[in-house]
């Protein structure tokens, strides 16, 4: 097995934090002036590492093992959401760092090396995962020129410093034989549980939909209640029958939110004459996802009468991405060996291993966040458990490369 070195991987994390740190906490957007430092320190390390490093285009560090014809990509992401935390993405990104550099340090050899990456704007202030999908080759033509962050910054002018980089870096099929990010799991079941390993069986996909109510404001005063086309009455009842209605479709890891709902005028003493709401379910299932948005369109056809018009348009999907058995495995039997017995759990959040995953085997490890905490400038991890995360990512990696040997 390959032994990282867990002073060293700390001090590179704490060092990356500095780039926009808060202390505590990160503010490292997305094309920020602290965020190309940020990325230019790593190409330098990456480098050091042995590999052939560089910036591309669009934001993405690649590192590559120049003496492999193929590889194992480590990586994740070094943007931040704004006050954010430390080691949301960029974990991932320095645990590859030092996995490279352990598998050089070690003189192991063999048909496949290590490749390192740091994907641009993962977190999606102009656009989310820009960086894993420009490497996957799936942006859509047009995307780049619209895109804007919400103070209405274009994505093209975010892009222009980097005008004179080299071109974007592709994913390379002949190259690429797997993709692995470690993540802290922005979650609390692995703390709950007390496991210090979480091995992902995949990535959640998502529904969300946006119902209106249209009917007709009034005085709330002189308007009898038999008499209402009251929008906002028919929201809070779909709202109160997902509330009763989800837990008989969903499965155990299935999760809903009504994140969002407005009333308009918006007055103690006016009847609601339009109402919106945004709803969301997340699950693994393609088929109990189908399910679940049914009984949610046939609950809102319900609610067009009294004067009331509902309805519900879907303005976003997105496909689960199962992680690779073999992977799953690996990953797996890698914490056994370090006497873990890991914790089987879906991401409920996005990764860029979402990105990957649909065109290479793809696999996830987790380690606890304190508090279950993330996205906040008090995210946390304790050390011990970032460098056991660390170590454990290698063996797996060590042990899927014996396999190809």
């Amino acid at each position: 097995m390959i032994a990282i070195r867990g002073d060293r991987l700390l001090d590179d994390l704490r060092t990356l934090a500095r780039f926009g740190g808060l202390s505590p906490g990160v503010d490292r957007i997305a094309f920020s002036e602290t965020d190309l430092v940020a990325r230019r320190w790593l190409v330098d390390k990456l480098a050091a590492a042995g590999l052939e490093a560089g910036l591309d285009r669009v934001g993405n560090v690649l590192g590559r093992d120049p003496a492999a014809a193929k590889a194992i990509l480590i990586g994740s992401h070094t943007d931040t959401v704004p006050r954010g935390g430390w080691l949301d993405g960029a974990m991932g990104v320095i645990f590859g760092l030092e996995i490279a550099r352990a598998f050089r340090e070690s003189g192991t050899s063999g048909p496949v090396g290590i490749d390192v990456a740091s994907f641009q704007d993962e977190e999606g202030t102009y656009l989310p995962f820009l960086g894993s999908r420009s490497f996957c080759g799936t942006l859509r033509d047009g995307e780049i020129a619209a895109a804007r962050a919400e103070d209405g910054a274009t994505l093209t002018a975010a892009l222009a410093p980097l005008a004179d980089a080299p071109a974007p870096f592709r994913l390379d099929p002949a190259r690429h034989v797997a993709f692995l990010e470690a993540h802290i799991e922005q979650g609390p079941r692995l703390e709950a549980s007390g496991k210090k390993i979480g091995v992902v069986t995949g990535i959640t996909g998502i529904r969300r939909f946006r119902v209106t109510a249209t009917g007709a404001a009034n005085h709330a005063g002189t308007t009898p209640m038999a008499m209402r086309r009251d929008a906002g009455a028919a929201l809070v009842r779909i709202a109160a029958w997902i509330g009763e209605a989800f837990p008989g479709f969903a499965a155990a890891e299935t999760v809903w939110n009504i994140g969002a709902m407005a009333f308009r005028p918006g007055a103690a003493n006016v009847v609601p004459g339009e109402a919106e709401m945004a709803v969301e379910i997340r699950d693994l299932d393609v088929a109990l996802l189908d399910r679940m948005e049914q009984a949610l369109a046939e609950r809102v056809a319900a609610e067009n009468r009294g004067g009331v018009a509902v309805a519900m348009v879907r303005p976003t999907v997105v496909a689960p991405t199962p992680m690779d058995p073999s992977i799953v495995a690996a990953l797996s039997a890698a914490a056994e060996a370090q006497g873990h017995a890991p914790v089987l759990l879906p991401s409920g959040a996005g990764h860029d291993a979402m990105e990957l995953g649909r065109v290479l085997p793809a696999g996830m490890l987790f380690v606890p966040s304190i508090g279950g905490i993330s996205h906040h400038v008090s995210e946390n991890t304790a050390d011990a458990d970032i460098v056991l995360g660390c170590q454990v990512l290698a063996d797996a990696i060590f042990r899927i490369m014996q396999k190809m040997s």
